[in-house]
């Protein structure tokens, strides 16, 4: 595939000044989504997600029965959408949840650096999927993109897009926070498009820079002109500092804003935290609740 040619088909970036305009613009509507209603479809979009050093089985089964209790605890609540977890601990989750709509979510693919060989990833995509992962999380490789090499970045991700089949739902990570302009966020948006993903995704949470509402005017951008191009519907997901119900409400206002209302789906939504479920939660219920 002609990867240039593919970018030359589409309009440049916005400037951090426009984006700066509609970041502001969209600060000021996000209010009116400082409400339960948005909290409620916010926490039904979270990838409720551990991903450290010290996870262990027991951590991580402890971590999903807890989600589990929620149906019991919370009936007239939807649940999270998903644990997203490691790929050795797919598994141990899949045997938590068993019998519960919840799916699981395994980062994969050499996360969070995606500085390794390409049959790594793919052996390590391939065996979460058989583990039992519903979707798989990989990072785009952020130094091929910073170096211009767009055809290499992106037919990684079409490699293991087509390796991994179509039942399994993929989200490709920008780590937007290292691309850090416009013009290559766009880029990398829409090459991963284009490859195949079923969504784009902010950040690893690994850098310090993460989700800015920033990167998501210009990615939800990208995917408004993908579909305008296409047809095909790609989703969003914010990851790594979204911590409060006003942090979610401003990301479900982005979408809202910028691709309309049938984008505020978890098949086109997603929001990946551990602390913004209690937030959130604690905002829908009215008082402060460290369930989660």
């Amino acid at each position: 595939m002609d990867w240039s040619a593919i970018l030359n088909e589409y309009a440049p970036a916005l400037t951090e000044a426009q984006v700066a305009d509609e970041v502001a613009r969209l600060k000021e509507a996000a209010v009116r989504n400082h409400r339960r209603e948005v909290y409620e479809l916010c926490l039904a979009a979270v990838d409720l997600t551990t991903l450290t050093c010290n996870d262990s089985v027991e951590s991580v089964t402890e971590f999903a029965r807890r989600a589990v209790d929620f149906y019991v605890k919370y009936p007239e609540l939807r649940n999270v959408a998903s644990i997203c977890v490691y790929p050795s601990f797919v598994e141990t989750v899949g045997l938590a949840i068993d019998g519960t709509p919840m799916r699981i979510t395994s980062v994969a693919g050499g996360f969070p650096a995606s500085q390794t060989f390409l049959e790594v990833k793919m052996l390590e995509v391939a065996m979460a999927i058989e583990n039992g992962a519903d979707e798989v999380d990989i990072v785009m490789n952020v130094g091929k993109v910073l170096e211009g090499r767009y055809a290499e970045a992106a037919a990684e991700v079409e490699t293991i897009r087509e390796e991994m089949g179509e039942d399994t739902v993929l989200k490709v990570i920008l780590e937007t926070g290292a691309l850090k302009s416009p013009e290559l966020i766009r880029a990398a948006s829409l090459l991963s498009m284009h490859a195949g993903t079923d969504f784009i995704k902010t950040s690893t949470g690994k850098i310090d820079v993460a989700a800015t509402p920033e990167a998501a005017v210009v990615m939800c951008q990208a995917i408004k002109d993908y579909y305008a191009k296409t047809g095909r519907r790609v989703g969003f997901k914010a990851a790594g500092g979204v911590r409060t119900p006003e942090d979610a409400a401003l990301y479900y206002t982005i979408v809202e804003d910028l691709l309309g209302e049938e984008w505020l789906t978890t098949d086109l939504f997603r929001i990946g935290a551990s602390s913004a479920a209690n937030n959130l939660l604690s905002g829908i219920v009215g008082h402060s609740v460290k369930f989660f």
